[in-house]
């Protein structure tokens, strides 16, 4: 029915209101606060989601000795990139949790390795304490005269006084007969510390006493300076390490048994 046909005495409906379309409100500025209530997530920041904030636990780098970072460290040779341990670690002491056990020295860390190794002579067995702080103090000198990571300094020495080959003795009818074989990187990387630590020891008998007051008063142990000393001279490949020139002597008589 329309509103001309309406019937007397009926009023005509009443007309829709008009809707009125509300823009949205512009975002903030930058740099002005949220209200407190987009924060809670009442109302929304527009344009942006809800995100849910999370505080991030604090997290502790573990450096050797808080000094240096070992994920830093690159071993460059191959064969003897999966035996050289670089775990992070602050103090290189397990206690001896992988004595004993079966091809399990290559889970320690290599600086314990060294440490642990300068404990072979009579004058520091057991002495573990006095062997961190020498192995210390070496790292120390070294960072002071190359200005370069000192454990990386050190995998480079290892790599450079690990020897490749030797000899080995054969029978024939009651004959023994020397033959080169080549090294197995476990042992190359035992030889290497081997004689690193034997060259630092047998090295301070050599040494005067002036040498050993002037290394006393900079406050480092006269092994300090002299472990420290054969750590470069292998590193650099020279004759003056006693571990370079053992390696080299072992290659010249295997080579001389081929």
């Amino acid at each position: 029915m329309t509103e001309g046909n309406a019937p007397p005495g009926v009023p005509p409906p009443p007309e829709p209101a008009a809707t009125l379309e509300v823009p949205p409100p512009p975002p903030p500025p930058e740099g002005v606060p949220l209200p407190p209530e987009a924060l809670e997530g009442e109302v929304p920041p527009p344009g942006k989601p809800k995100k849910k904030v999370t505080k991030k636990r604090p997290s502790y780098q573990l450096k050797l000795f808080e000094r240096w970072d070992l994920n830093e460290v690159v071993v460059h040779d191959k064969g003897l990139e999966k035996y050289v341990n670089l775990s992070p670690i602050v103090l290189p002491h397990t206690g001896g949790r992988h004595a004993n056990k079966p091809f399990a020295k290559q889970r320690t860390n290599i600086v314990e390795r060294l440490i642990n190794n300068m404990m072979r002579f009579e004058l520091y067995t057991g002495k573990k304490s006095k062997a961190i702080k020498v192995v210390r103090q070496a790292f120390e000198i070294i960072e002071e005269t190359t200005k370069k990571m000192p454990v990386q300094v050190f995998v480079d020495a290892l790599q450079k006084a690990a020897p490749r080959e030797e000899i080995t003795r054969l029978r024939f009818g009651g004959i023994s007969v020397p033959r080169a074989v080549d090294i197995a990187p476990s042992r190359r990387l035992d030889l290497a510390l081997r004689h690193i630590c034997e060259g630092a020891v047998l090295a301070t008998f050599k040494s005067g006493a002036s040498k050993k007051t002037a290394e006393k008063e900079k406050g480092y142990e006269p092994i300090a300076q002299v472990l420290a000393q054969e750590i470069l001279a292998a590193s650099r490949g020279e004759m003056a390490s006693a571990a370079i020139a053992k390696k080299e002597e072992v290659e010249r008589v295997a080579q001389s048994a081929r």
